[in-house]
Order: structure tokens, then C-alpha cells, then sequence
């Protein structure tokens, strides 16, 4: 089983002749402990087209020092980074089926093998605090560095330096940013690379990223671009650029390009979570589902849709087989919420205690069922055939036209179905067509979202507006699945000799709360039309 380590950390590059300066008079610092010295040695692991670098993340096999074993390290948020360990069992060509599952969405079926090889002589010091504890971990790292064959014919690189690692432990951003402070004073550089691996992958890296997803046309050179970024990160900045509308002309396909890779980012993202227990993780996977099928759809004019609407039928499959692990989840959080907030008197029985047990057995189930999904072949096969849609785009001749103009057009077209879809909400009483009108606003919502860094201001009002009706529109789906579930509970109740009273009053506030929904979507309408004529002028 792994264990988690949050890595909060700063790296220095430094030349043989740098002199680590005194750290005792940090503020905060009491004592200055060591030096210890360890030899490491580390074999990392990727696919051949380099996967994991690519997505930022990093598994080795360390061996020496106080943390040896197998290590996966997750992309960094907000300059931190989750380290999963796990012990180090046999020596193996391959890792394990347990530590290669987190990132098992990433390599899906390709091997993982050895790419590289670490040796580093660290020594390493640690900075206590008055109460004695160790506040952060400041490693003075030579680094001997192999660069493995890609292949037949090819040799290995060998890149040697020496590199400043400041850890925190028990200090706080504060105490990092004053050590940082000190260090760059005495002439320590921020290091160029996020990390030893992709310094010594770095040629590989550029090649494998020239190879297989090339950039779009970046715009004109800024001094920011001549800096001495790497290939990855000016590859994004740059796809970021294009979405961003620095280059609101560019051809259609390269701005859809762009936000469909963005996209399928969010979605690798998503699985990281589920794959890692992190909350909100399943939820997140069938957000990034809705976006890619919406813009999938809304960017017909610009992709050929005999490959896309496979790709919007697998990726409608994997969000319906998700739907009962989050629409349960939600139901029970909103109901025990709901509960909480009600009189004393008129809660009879262990109703709270019903929904708490209820809401343990849907984690638990909804936990299961997202692993099932997202082991599958056919979710392998989705997310290899969406890296192949943005490899090779099956662009239209549409594609070649300037991308806002095109922008536009796709968002015309979504707001005429929403209105359609409105105009039948009006002459009907059905239930089904109100969820109609919420997921066409979904759809022009997410298109509008994509759209509006090229289109500025006027969209992103209609994403405001839009965001509104949404919610509004969710509210009232929810209960469509909240006051099932408390005829249920309450039959449950009622055949274990609860008193079942209060389910009967949860079901009618939901039944009230679908109704205040109805009436106030019908209020925003009106607000909406103007702000969508704006939009797609």
C-alpha cells in the first residue's frame, strides 16, 4: 500500500565553486543540524513517447537514503506536489501493477521501461526551529545523470551538475521564501528545469514533443518567448496563448485544436484524481466528458464528425456509467444538509443516521465503480483515440478560416437550439423537456467557455448568465433523483418500524424546491436572450 507525502520544495542551480552560505540566522531558524551525507540511486520509468514526463509526472526506484522505495510524484498545484511511496519489493524490469495504478490513465497500454538513471552524492542539513523540530531540508545534490538508448543505434547521454534542494517539513512558505532569500543572494540561480529527470530527458523530451504533437503557429516573438523556457512549457504557453486569443485570426483548426487538447488535459486530470482517492475526482471526470462531447459537437463545421461522433459515443458511455456513483452522492450530501438545517421536532427517527449510513455505502460503491470504468479497455481506447484526434485532427475545409469568425458561427448555432429547446419547455408540461433546455445550455455554456478568450467580453457575460441558469436548471434535476431516493429510505424506515413521517416532508420541500426551480428559470430567461444576441453578433 502507498503512503502520501505532500513535497513542498525549491530548486537552485549552482556551479562546483558555490559556497552554501550560513542559514542560522534565517528567521525562525535555531539550529542549523548536519551535515549528513547519502548516496542515491534512482531508475525512472516511462512509456517510450515519454508519457509521464510529459504530464509532469515522475516514477522511480530509489534506493539509500531515508525514503528508498518505489516513488510516484503527481503534477504540482500551487507549488506543491503529492508523492505516493510504496515499499521496494523485488528489483523489477517493469514496476508493479500497484504503483503503476495511479497513473495507469497516462501509460494505459504501453509499457513502462527504464529510462534514466540518477546517482546523487546529497548532503543534506536541516534547519530546527526553538522548539526543536525540523522546519524544512536544505540538500546540496551532485547529480550524475544517464539518459538511457531510445532505441537501436542510439547512445546514452551523461549530464552532470549540481543543484540546491530546500524542503519544508514543519516551516511554513514564509520560512522557504526567506531561505530562498539567502541562497540567491550568495549567487544560487531558480533552476532552469522542474526536475532532475527532465534536465537529463531534455533532448528526448523536445524530440518526442516535436514528433508527436506538434504546436500550433505561435504568434509574434515576444522576449518572454526568447527565454531560456524548455520546449514543454513553451509548448503550452503557447496553446494557451492560441485559446487565450492573442491570435483571435489564426485558422479555426488551430484554435479548436488547442481547446480540445486543454480539454483532454482536464480529463487526465480528472482520472489522476479518481485514480488517488481525491474528492470530487469522479465528478470532475464526467465535467471533462460534457465539455469534450459538447465541443465535439459544437465544432462540427471544423472536424470531419464520422471520427468525432465515436469519440462523443464513448465518451457519453463512460459519464453514464459514472452517473450513479455522483448522482448519489450529491442526492445524499443536498438530503443530509437538508436534514441538518430542519426543526428538532420534526425530525422523527434516525433519519440522519440513515443518511449518513447510506451516503458510506455510495462512497464506497461509487469508489468501485469509477476503478472498474476507468480500468477498462474501452476507456484505454477512448483516451488513446482522443490524443490521436489532437495528433491528426480531421480538420474541414472550414478549418482553414479565421477562428474567430468561425467562433461565432458554432455559437449562433448553439444558442438556436437553446432557444428551440426553450420554445418546446413553453408549450409543454413534460418533465423531459426542461432537462432538454438544461443540457443545450450546458452545451452552449461550454462553448462559450471555449470561445471566450478569443471573443472577449460579450461571451464571457453569456457565461455568466449562463453559469445562473445552469444552477438553477441542476437544482431541479437534482430532485428528480432526491425524492426517489426518499420514498426509498423511507420505505426502509418504515419496514425496520421507523417513524417515516419526515421522509414524506423531505420528498414534498424537494417536490417545492423542483417547482421554485421551474419559476425561476422562466424569470432569468428573458435576461439571457439579449446577452446572447450580443454575443454572437
Amino acid at each position: 500500500m502507498s503512503v502520501e507525502h505532500l513535497e513542498i520544495e525549491r530548486k537552485f542551480d549552482v556551479d562546483e565553486r558555490f559556497v552554501l552560505p550560513d542559514l542560522a540566522g534565517v528567521p525562525g531558524v535555531a539550529e542549523v543540524r548536519g551535515p549528513v551525507e547519502h548516496a542515491l540511486d534512482a531508475a525512472y520509468y516511462d512509456t517510450t513517447d515519454l508519457r509521464l514526463a510529459r504530464s509532469r509526472v515522475t516514477l522511480r526506484r530509489r534506493t539509500g537514503g531515508s525514503d528508498a522505495g518505489w516513488h510516484v510524484k503527481l503534477p504540482p498545484v500551487a507549488g506543491a506536489r503529492r508523492e505516493l511511496h510504496s515499499p521496494l519489493g523485488r528489483v523489477a524490469r517493469t514496476p508493479p501493477k500497484a504503483v503503476l495504478e495511479p497513473v495507469l490513465g497516462i501509460v494505459r497500454r504501453s509499457p513502462a521501461t527504464e529510462v534514466a538513471m540518477l546517482r546523487t552524492r546529497r548532503v543534506v542539513l536541516e534547519l530546527v526551529g526553538a522548539s526543536g523540530g525540523v522546519l524544512a531540508e536544505v540538500a546540496d545534490d551532485h547529480v550524475t545523470g544517464t539518459a538511457l538508448p531510445a532505441g537501436p543505434g542510439e547512445v546514452a547521454v551523461v549530464t552532470v551538475w549540481r543543484e540546491l534542494e530546500v524542503e519544508l517539513v514543519d516551516g511554513d512558505e514564509e520560512l522557504l521564501a526567506a531561505v530562498a532569500g539567502v541562497l540567491l543572494a550568495a549567487g544560487a540561480r531558480p533552476a532552469d528545469s522542474p526536475s532532475k529527470l527532465s534536465r537529463v530527458l531534455a533532448d528526448r523530451l523536445a524530440a518526442v514533443d516535436g514528433e508527436v504533437l506538434p504546436r500550433p503557429a505561435p504568434p509574434e516573438p515576444t522576449a518572454a518567448k526568447k527565454d531560456k523556457k524548455g520546449k514543454k512549457q513553451r509548448r503550452t504557453e503557447d496553446l494557451e496563448a492560441t485559446v487565450r486569443g492573442t491570435t483571435a485570426s489564426a485558422p479555426a483548426g488551430e484554435v479548436v485544436r488547442a481547446t480540445l487538447e486543454l480539454q483532454i488535459r482536464g480529463l487526465q486530470d480528472a482520472d489522476l484524481m479518481v485514480r488517488t482517492g481525491q474528492p470530487d475526482g469522479v465528478h470532475q471526470v464526467r465535467v471533462a466528458c460534457r465539455r469534450l462531447r459538447s465541443l465535439l459537437a459544437s465544432f462540427r463545421p471544423v472536424l470531419d464528425r464520422a471520427h468525432t461522433d465515436p469519440l462523443r459515443d464513448a465518451l457519453a458511455e463512460l459519464g453514464t456509467s459514472l452517473s450513479p456513483a455522483r448522482d448519489g452522492e450529491v442526492a445524499l450530501a443536498h438530503l443530509r444538509e437538508l436534514v441538518a438545517g430542519q426543526p428538532v421536532e420534526l425530525v422523527l427517527g434516525p433519519v440522519a443516521a440513515r443518511l449518513q449510513q447510506a451516503a458510506l455505502k455510495e462512497e464506497q460503491t461509487g469508489q468501485a465503480q469509477a476503478a472498474k470504468a476507468l480500468r477498462s479497455t474501452a476507456y484505454l481506447q477512448l483516451r488513446d483515440d482522443l490524443d490521436a484526434l489532437v495528433a491528426e485532427p480531421p480538420l474541414t475545409e472550414a478549418a482553414a478560416r479565421p477562428g474567430d469568425e468561425v467562433l461565432r458561427e458554432v455559437l449562433a448555432s448553439s444558442g438556436k437550439r437553446l432557444r428551440r429547446a426553450v420554445h418546446a419547455a413553453a408549450d409543454s408540461d413534460e418533465a423531459e423537456v426542461l432537462h432538454a433546455v438544461r443540457k443545450a445550455a450546458k452545451r452552449l455554456r461550454y462553448t462559450a467557455e471555449a470561445a471566450e478568450p478569443v471573443l472577449g467580453l460579450p461571451v464571457a457575460e453569456l457565461v455568466g448568465v449562463l453559469k445562473g441558469v445552469q444552477d438553477v436548471l441542476g437544482d431541479r434535476q437534482d430532485t428528480f433523483i432526491t425524492r426517489p431516493l426518499c420514498v426509498q429510505l423511507g420505505r426502509q424506515a418504515f419496514a425496520a418500524g421507523e417513524n417515516a413521517w419526515t421522509w414524506g416532508r423531505l420528498h414534498a420541500l424537494e417536490e417545492a424546491r423542483c417547482e421554485r426551480a421551474e419559476e425561476e428559470f422562466w424569470v432569468r430567461w428573458p435576461d439571457l436572450r439579449p446577452v446572447l444576441r450580443s454575443a454572437t453578433r
